[in-house]
C-alpha cells in the first residue's frame, strides 16, 4: 500500500484524546524515575533530563487550552524525541494503533563500502538488492527506475548528498556511539517500522544514482506500507525477562527476511531464521563459517544442541572458525552466553547483571524469586547510598559450563554497530573470557547492556497492589525499558557495557566485492588472522565402551616462532584430583590408553592440555 493511502484511511484512527496523552506521560515519568536501570548514566554521558522533558510535556498538556492542542502526530513525534535522546533502543515508546505492525519501506537497500583513492579511504553507497516487481510497476518512478538495480552507486538523496541524508537520519536514531548513530541511520533508511518511527515526511524520494556506465540518473520512488505478521514480535516482547533485544532493528530484519532475503541458504528449517554455515575456501584452506542472525530462540538449549552436532560433524573444518554477527539484534542471553563454552578450555564467566536501587525493584525482587539474590543489596542501599545493587549472572556459571570446549582451532569474531544487546553481551563475554579475537567492521559494537521489560512485564511482576501504580495504556501503545544493566567481567571487570560497547582488536573496512561477492574480502581477512594462530586437537574417547578406560590423542600446528605454545603436556583428572600425565614430543600426544581401574564409585574425568608456558589451551570432560 502507497504510504500516501495509508496515512489517509488512519487519519481519524490515531487521534488520541487528552486524558489519553496524560495517561501515557504519566507513567512514563514513573517508570523513568522508578525502574530504568540507565538513567544516572544517560544524564552523565549526554546532559539531558528526559524526565523533566517529560514534565513540562505534561504541564503544557494539561493548561493549554483544548482548541489549542497539538495534534497526534506532533505528540507521538515530542515523545519519541524524548525517548531517541536516551540514545537507547532497549527504551522505547512504542505507538498505538493503527501504527503498530505497519513498516513504511522502500523496495531496496543501500549499503555502504569504502574504496581506496591514493592513501585516502572514501566511503561510497551501493544499491544491493532491489524488489523488481514494485520499482517497475511505481508509475511515479520514471524512465530512470529501468537501470537502478544491484550495483549502481547512489549520489544523492532528496537533492542531498547520501552520506549528509545518512547522518540526518541516524540524528533521530537512538545509537549509543557515533558508529552505531551512523549505522542506524542507513540501516533505518528505507526501512522504517511504524510502532518505533512516525512515519516518513515526504511520500516519495528522488534518487540520483551513476550507473556502472557512469551515467547519472535520478529515480522517483514512493514510500511504500507493509503490514507485518505481528507474531514473531509479539513473542519476543512477551517471553521471559531475560530477552536482551533490539525491537526496532527486529523489525527491520523481519522485513528484509520477506523481500530481499537470499534464495539459497541451506539450513534445517527450525534455525532458518537464527542462523547458517558453509565451507569457505580461502588460499587453499578450508575455514567454517557460520553466520548469526539472531539468538532469539524458542529455547536456548535447542540452539546449544544444533551449535554442537554442527561444530562436530563429519567434513566441518576445525582449523579454524569465522563467527559473523554482523546486524544480529540478540534476543535469548542464555543462548548467547552458553555456546561461549565450546570454543575456549577455560570456565566461562557470564556477564553480571545490576539493577539501580529503588523501593519498586526491591519489591520486585522480594515478590519473584527469580530476582532474590538482589534483594539484600537494594535493601542495604538505604544505609550504603549506593546507586546499583550488586551484580549476578543471569545465566549461571553451571549452565554456563555444562559441555564444556568441543572445537579447538582457533575462532574469529565479526562484529559491526548493529551489533546489539545479547549480542553486545555474547562479544563481550568472547572478549572478557579471551575465546578469540574480535574483527569489527565498525570501530564499535551498538553497545546495549541491558536486557529489556514489558510495561506490562512492570505490572505482573509487581502484582495487584502496586498494579494501581501503573495503569493500562490506551489503545495498546506501549513502553520498553531497560531493567538490568550488563556489567563486564575478566580483564574489564566492573566495566559497563551500556555506551561503551565492545572495540574490536581489528578493524575491516567492506569493499565493494564484500557487498557483491559474499563478503570475499572480510572472509579474506579473518582468515589471514586465523592463519596466525595455533591449532591444536585432543580426542578422548572410552575404550571398549568401557568407561574405565580412556583413549587419548592430542596435537598441536604453531608457527616456527611459535614452538613454544605447542602441546606440552596432558593431565588427566578423575573426580577432581591428578591422575596422569601425558608429556608430548614435538607438541604431538599419541593415542594412548590410560586407565581408570583405580578410581573408585561414580567416575568423572577431565583432561586438560598445556603449552610450554603452562598455559591451558584445549581440555576435554565427561
Amino acid at each position: 500500500m502507497p504510504l500516501a493511502k495509508f496515512l489517509k484511511a488512519i487519519e481519524r484512527k490515531s487521534a488520541l484524546s487528552r486524558r489519553d496523552r496524560l495517561r501515557i506521560l504519566e507513567q512514563a515519568i514513573l517508570l523513568l524515575e522508578m525502574n530504568y536501570v540507565h538513567l544516572p548514566l544517560k544524564r552523565a554521558m549526554h546532559a539531558i533530563d528526559p524526565i523533566q522533558q517529560l514534565k513540562l510535556l505534561k504541564f503544557r498538556l494539561e493548561t493549554r487550552d483544548r482548541s489549542k492542542i497539538e495534534t497526534g502526530t506532533q505528540f507521538h513525534r515530542r515523545l519519541l524525541e524524548i525517548f531517541a535522546s536516551l540514545r537507547d533502543l532497549h527504551t522505547l515508546y512504542l505507538l498505538p494503533a493503527p501504527f503498530k505492525n505497519h513498516t513504511a519501506f522502500l523496495p531496496f537497500l543501500i549499503e555502504q563500502y569504502f574504496e581506496k583513492q591514493g592513501r585516502k579511504l572514501t566511503d561510497k553507497y551501493l544499491v544491493t538488492r532491489v524488489i523488481e516487481e514494485l520499482i517497475r510497476s511505481d508509475t511515479t518512478a520514471g524512465a530512470a527506475a529501468d537501470q537502478f538495480q544491484p550495483g549502481v552507486e547512489v549520489l544523492f538523496w532528496n537533492g542531498i548528498p547520501i552520506k549528509r541524508a545518512i547522518e540526518i537520519n541516524g540524528e533521530t536514531q537512538a545509537g549509543s556511539n557515533s558508529a552505531a548513530l551512523f549505522a542506524r541511520g542507513l540501516d533505518n533508511l528505507t526501512i522504517r517500522p511504524l510502532d518505533t518511527s512516525l512515519p516518513p515526511d515526504e511520500t516519495w524520494v528522488d534518487i540520483t544514482y551513476q550507473t556502472s556506465a557512469g551515467k547519472k540518473l535520478t529515480a522517483k520512488l514512493e514510500w511504500l506500507v507493509y503490514k507485518s505478521d505481528d507474531k514473531p514480535l509479539a513473542t519476543m516482547m512477551s517471553r521471559k525477562r531475560r530477552a536482551a533485544i533490539d525491537l526496532k532493528k527486529a523489525k527491520i530484519n523481519q522485513l528484509k527476511r520477506q523481500f530481499f532475503a537470499p534464495p539459497k541458504v541451506f539450513v534445517r528449517k527450525a534455525f532458518a531464521e537464527i542462523f547458517y554455515s558453509e565451507i569457505r575456501q580461502v588460499a587453499g584452506q578450508e575455514v567454517g563459517y557460520i553466520r548469526l542472525f539472531s539468538f532469539e530462540v524458542d529455547n536456548s538449549n535447542d540452539l546449544v544442541r544444533e551449535f554442537k552436532r554442527l561444530i562436530t560433524s563429519d567434513g566441518f573444518p576445525q582449523r579454524g572458525l569465522i563467527l559473523d554477527v554482523r546486524g544480529n539484534g540478540g534476543g535469548k542471553i542464555r543462548a548467547g552466553e552458553r555456546l561461549l563454552q565450546f570454543f575456549t578450555p577455560s570456565r566461562v564467566k557470564p556477564e553480571r547483571f545490576e539493577f539501580i536501587n529503588s523501593p519498586l525493584n526491591l519489591e520486585i525482587c522480594r515478590r519473584e524469586p527469580l530476582y532474590r539474590p538482589w534483594a539484600d543489596s537494594i535493601a542495604e542501599a538505604v544505609v550504603t547510598g549506593a546507586t546499583y545493587s550488586l551484580g549476578f549472572p543471569v545465566s549461571s556459571e553451571k549452565e554456563c559450563n555444562d559441555i564444556g570446549q568441543l572445537y579447538y582451532g582457533p575462532v574469529v569474531l565479526i562484529t559491526d554497530a548493529l551489533s546489539y544487546s545479547a549480542t553486545d553481551m555474547f562479544a563481550a563475554g568472547f572478549q572478557d573470557n579471551e575465546v578469540g579475537e574480535i574483527l569489527g567492521t565498525s570501530e564499535n559494537t551498538g553497545a546495549g547492556g541491558a536486557n529489556f521489560w514489558r510495561y506490562d512485564d512492570l505490572r505482573k511482576a509487581l502484582g495487584k497492589k502496586s498494579q494501581s501504580l501503573f495503569k493500562p495504556l490506551p489503545r495498546n501503545a506501549d513502553l520498553v525499558f531497560a531493567m538490568r544493566r550488563s556489567i563486564r567481567v575478566g580483564p574489564h571487570d566492573g566495566r559497563p557495557l551500556e555506551e561503551l560497547g565492545i572495540a574490536p582488536d581489528h578493524r575491516h573496512f567492506m569493499t565493494k566485492r564484500d557487498l557483491l561477492e559474499q563478503n570475499l574480502d572480510l572472509v579474506s581477512r579473518a582468515a589471514r588472522i586465523l592463519e596466525t594462530k595455533p591449532v591444536y586437537s585432543l580426542s578422548v574417547t572410552s575404550a571398549n565402551g568401557r568407561s574405565r578406560f580412556l583413549n587419548i590423542a592430542a596435537s598441536s600446528k604453531v608457527r616456527p616462532r611459535d614452538k613454544n605454545r605447542r602441546i606440552s603436556r596432558v593431565d588427566v583428572f578423575v573426580n577432581g584430583r591428578p591422575h596422569k600425565t601425558l608429556n608430548a614430543r614435538n607438541g604431538v600426544i599419541h593415542p594412548t590408553r590410560v586407565s581408570l581401574a583405580n578410581a573408585k564409585g561414580k567416575i568423572e574425568w577431565s583432561v586438560e592440555a598445556f603449552d610450554n608456558h603452562n598455559n591451558l589451551i584445549a581440555a576435554s570432560r565427561q
